[in-house]
């Protein structure tokens, strides 16, 4: 599973207001599951907005690595349930 994280060298006012509210939900490491979550946009959508944020510098990815003391938090698993079960109504 794939981390992003705001890496903090790209000013929010210089971007628009989808890339700026992704970047925010960056400030900590974070899934594209839980951002397509957060912004109700689809996953698709929020993978060419960072990768928008990307080629700026403005976000990183990262391995997620459980064992490794001090690592990230997992996803939430309430959130990225009722993702699951959204997409699933639409289908």
């Amino acid at each position: 599973m794939t981390m992003v994280v705001a890496t903090g060298t790209v000013l929010r006012t210089n971007l628009g207001l989808d890339h700026g509210h992704v970047l925010d939900l960056c400030r900590t490491p974070v899934t594209v599951a839980e951002i397509a979550g957060h912004t109700r946009m689809p996953a698709a959508v929020i993978k060419v907005l960072l990768s928008d944020l990307m080629e700026r510098g403005a976000v990183v990815t990262r391995r997620f690595d459980m064992g490794t003391p001090g690592s990230y938090s997992p996803p939430d698993r309430d959130l990225l349930e009722a993702l699951r079960d959204g997409l699933l109504k639409r289908l």
